[in-house]
């Protein structure tokens, strides 16, 4: 297994990058593995290999970190490449169930050291206030419960190049656009998951360009809109809307309504019940053996098919429930 995959690291890295250097790729890939074993730097491995820690370092000089980025983007490209092939081929409810997304997301992670690289005042959501700390924006497909981090980038406040989120998405976008249509992939057909504090009509309109028109967006219950002509925040529509029966591709009573906001123009909102209690369970119910291989959708499927809970509780765990 290992002597494969590492057959198709080394191939992919002499097809993608011919004018590299192979020893330096070699030593990189080595230090890679070294971390599994508590080895986090040229030295600390030189030392444990009892070799001169300087010949690691002369190889790693000439290897810069664009050519590390650019890396791990391509090999990453090519990995979901063999993924999404299979399922794009297939009928359009094959790559429902699929669940193909491209998930964006930033991470603020404190840092207290003063040398650091793009080291700014960031909004936390894990601290809820302003911290100082390195803020990164990532991208990752999610295809048939697998996901693959295609871009991982710093954001940054200073420069003379994308210096705004907004900025670096649409490069992170357009970058990954023209890789996958290298491999004769569409990423435009994949929608777009992400946060809705960063996003507003003026990107979804870049968005829209760059050709991603499938975007959805998590809301939240203080944003205002429109429907019908009148006007009023999420929370107070949530309880307005008439939800429907549960159709093919959801399993909880929804709606979808056309509706206007002043940050997003004109989308469609998508209202839906949530079973929380039955949620709790199916993942409290993974961690047993019959459940550990199926989905929380699957275990939720499970439970809707049993009439009788009684006798589902008492199968499979007769002493662990109280059912009286």
């Amino acid at each position: 297994m290992w002597q494969q995959e590492f057959t198709w690291f080394f191939a992919l890295f002499h097809h993608e990058f011919r004018k590299g250097n192979l020893i330096a790729f070699e030593v990189l890939m080595a230090l890679a593995l070294a971390h599994i074993f508590g080895f986090y730097n040229p030295k600390q491995l030189a030392d444990f290999l009892g070799v001169p820690h300087q010949k690691l370092y002369v190889q790693l000089k000439d290897w810069s970190v664009y050519y590390l980025k650019e890396m791990l983007i391509r090999f990453m490209v090519k990995l979901a490449v063999e993924h999404l092939k299979p399922v794009l081929n297939k009928s359009a409810s094959t790559q429902s169930r699929a669940g193909m997304t491209l998930s964006i997301d930033n991470s603020v992670m404190d840092r207290f050291g003063k040398l650091l690289r793009c080291t700014w005042s960031w909004y936390s959501g894990r601290y809820h206030k302003v911290i100082r700390g390195q803020d990164l924006l990532g991208i990752v497909l999610t295809i048939n419960q697998l996901a693959f981090p295609l871009h991982l980038l710093f954001c940054s406040t200073q420069g003379r190049y994308n210096t705004n989120k907004a900025d670096l998405l649409i490069s992170m976008l357009s970058h990954l656009k023209a890789a996958f249509d290298r491999e004769g992939i569409d990423l435009t057909k994949i929608p777009l998951t992400m946060d809705s504090w960063f996003v507003s009509q003026p990107l979804r309109e870049r968005l829209h360009r760059v050709g991603f028109t499938k975007i959805i967006i998590a809301g939240k219950s203080n944003y205002t809109f429109t429907i019908d002509g009148k006007k009023q925040d999420a929370s107070q529509w949530k309880k307005d809307v008439v939800r429907h029966a549960p159709t093919w591709g959801i399993d909880v009573p929804s709606s979808r309504v056309q509706g206007d906001s002043p940050t997003f123009g004109s989308i469609t909102l998508f209202f839906w019940l949530i079973k929380v209690l039955a949620s709790m369970l199916a993942i409290r119910l993974q961690a047993h053996r019959p459940f550990s291989k199926l989905t929380i959708t699957q275990i939720m499927r499970h439970l809707s098919r049993d009439h009788d809970l009684t006798d589902w509780l008492t199968t499979h765990f007769p002493v662990a429930f109280l059912t009286t």
